[in-house]
C-alpha cells in the first residue's frame, strides 16, 4: 500500500514559523539557534606561552605546599639553611678539620658528662650522610607539613624533645656499662650526632595529625623501617634511638591536637 500525504490535509504551520515535523518519519533534531548577541563569551583556551606559563604557577604553588618557606615555616626554613651551610662545611674542609668538629659536638658520654648542653645543640647541626642524605629529605618535607599544621614553635618542640630524649636514652646505658664493667673505656667516646632522632619525632608527631587512612599506613612503614634497621643489626643503638624518637614524637599527639596552648606561636 502507497503512503502518500493529502497537501488539503496538511498541518498548519506553527505559530513560531518553524516547519512542523514530517510525519512517518524518525524523529528530527531541532534547528540550532544562533546564540543572542549579549551572551558572554566563552573564556579562550590558554595555548602557548600562556598555557606554560600557567602550568609554571600552577607547579609554584603546590611546591610551596611542600618546601619551607621564611614566612610560612620559619623553623624549618632557617634550620635547613643552617644544614646547608654546615653540609658545605664537610664536603670542603679538610677532612682533619671534620673529624675534629665532629668529635667536639659529639653527644656521646663523655661530653654529655662536661657539657650537656653544648653537644646537645651542637650535634644538631650536622647530617649524617651529607645533604643528599634520605634524611635530609624526609627534614625538608616533614618538618614543613608540621610546621604548617602546628606552628614554629611546637615543630621546634617535638624535634628538640625527640633529639634530647633519645639521645639521653641512648647514651645513659652506655655510661652505666661502662661503669659496670660490661663495656670498655672507649665506649665513653662513641661518636654520635646527627638530626635523625629529631626527624623521627617529627614523624610520629606528624602521623598523629593526618587523617586515619593516612596516618595508620605512614607510622606502620615507617616503623617497620625503623625495625628492619635494628634487626640489621648494623648499629643498634642508633637503631634504638630512632624507635625511641619515634614514640616521643606519638607520645606528643595529645599536646598537638589540644589547640593553642604553652607551645602555640599564639603566646
Amino acid at each position: 500500500m502507497e503512503r502518500t500525504a493529502d497537501p488539503e490535509a496538511a498541518a498548519p504551520p506553527r505559530p513560531d514559523g518553524a516547519p512542523r515535523p514530517l510525519e512517518g518519519v524518525p524523529r528530527q533534531r531541532p534547528r540550532l539557534e544562533a546564540a543572542p548577541a549579549d551572551a558572554p563569551a566563552a573564556p579562550p583556551l590558554l595555548v602557548g606561552p600562556g598555557a606554560a606559563a600557567a602550568l609554571g604557577v600552577r607547579w609554584g604553588d603546590r611546591l610551596r605546599r611542600v618546601l619551607p618557606g621564611p614566612r610560612r615555616t620559619p623553623f624549618t626554613f632557617w634550620y635547613a639553611l643552617v644544614l646547608v651551610l654546615t653540609s658545605l662545611v664537610t664536603e670542603y674542609a679538610p677532612a682533619s678539620v671534620v673529624d675534629a668538629l665532629y668529635r667536639s659536638s659529639s653527644t656521646d658520654v663523655a661530653h654529655l658528662v662536661r657539657d650537656p648542653v653544648r653537644v646537645l645543640a651542637g650535634s644538631a647541626l650536622w647530617i649524617a650522610g651529607g645533604v643528599v642524605s634520605a634524611y635530609s629529605l624526609c627534614f625538608l618535607l616533614v618538618l614543613t607539613a608540621l610546621e604548617l599544621r602546628t606552628g614554629a614553635r611546637r615543630t621546634a618542640g617535638v624535634f628538640l624533645l625527640g633529639h634530647v630524649v633519645a639521645t639521653l636514652a641512648t647514651e645513659v646505658p652506655v655510661g652505666l656499662a661502662v661503669l659496670a664493667g660490661r663495656l670498655p673505656a672507649g665506649s665513653l667516646h662513641r661518636l654520635d650526632y646527627g638530626i635523625s632522632f629529631g626527624v623521627a619525632a617529627s614523624v610520629g608527631a606528624l602521623c598523629g595529625l593526618l587523617r586515619p587512612w593516612l596516618r595508620w599506613p605512614a607510622l606502620t612503614v615507617f616503623a617497620g623501617m625503623l625495625l628492619d634497621d635494628l634487626a640489621s643489626f648494623t648499629d643498634p643503638m642508633t637503631s634504638c634511638g630512632h624507635l625511641i624518637a619515634l614514640a616521643v614524637g606519638v607520645g606528643c599527639w595529645p599536646v598537638l591536637r589540644r589547640g593553642p596552648g604553652l607551645w602555640s606561636d599564639d603566646r
